[in-house]
């Protein structure tokens, strides 16, 4: 099966920058493969106890550095939330809850990420934006739970293990940056199939760090 019939899903969760800057690019994917990408919320730190694995901003320096360059990359359209990382959960709940369509998902992080508002601490104005009364009783009508919860582990499962990710069939390319990567890999299914990428599959070890 070539990459342009394969399923075409995106991994996120609102609590990443690195996914609200890479979200026009996989929307334009979408509409250039004639074709929509299915966004999936799933919950970040779940993903990251799985693999045993520490957040960017769970290491002093690389947190300091990450934030930077996310701004960098952002510019003025980018702001901030009064804290980060902040409690996602009830925001991708909400967000499942309706579909996760892209103008669900965009006015979302919009509002996290382009006005800078904390989604808990003004949690009806972020209702409202997504244009819902009644947050809790939508999410619990749906099933939001049960299915943001499914979804992750599904993620999990594809052996997605940071986001955002998109997932090309059973290929994943994890972050912003792997986009151009993406793009090209469906405009050449072969694209992995040099001697020089189909190396780095069997590539060996040459030492392992010892944890104590």
């Amino acid at each position: 099966m070539t990459p342009s019939a394969v399923t075409l899903d995106w991994y996120f969760d609102l609590v990443s920058p690195f996914a609200h800057l890479a979200l026009p690019r996989v929307l334009a994917l979408g509409g250039a493969l004639g074709r929509p990408v299915t966004l999936k919320p799933i919950v970040l730190g779940a993903v990251l106890a799985h693999w045993g694995q520490l957040g960017p901003a769970e290491i002093a320096p690389k947190r300091r550095q990450t934030y930077r360059q996310v701004q960098f990359l952002g510019g003025r359209a980018l702001r901030f939330p009064p804290a980060h990382p902040f409690r996602s959960l009830e925001a991708l709940r909400l967000v499942t809850a309706l579909g996760a369509t892209p103008e669900v998902v965009s006015a979302a992080f919009a509002f996290i990420w382009a006005e800078g508002r904390d989604p808990v601490v003004e949690a009806t104005a972020f209702a409202a934006q997504l244009g819902v009364e009644d947050a809790a009783a939508l999410v619990a009508g749906t099933g939001a739970k049960e299915r943001l919860r499914e979804t992750t582990a599904e993620a999990i499962g594809r052996g997605v293990f940071g986001v955002p990710t998109l997932a090309v069939g059973d290929e994943l390319f994890w972050g912003a940056d792997a986009m151009p990567m993406a793009e090209a890999y469906l405009a050449d299914p072969n694209l992995f199939e040099t001697p020089a990428m189909r190396r780095l599959d069997a590539l060996p070890m040459g030492v392992e760090r010892v944890t104590r």
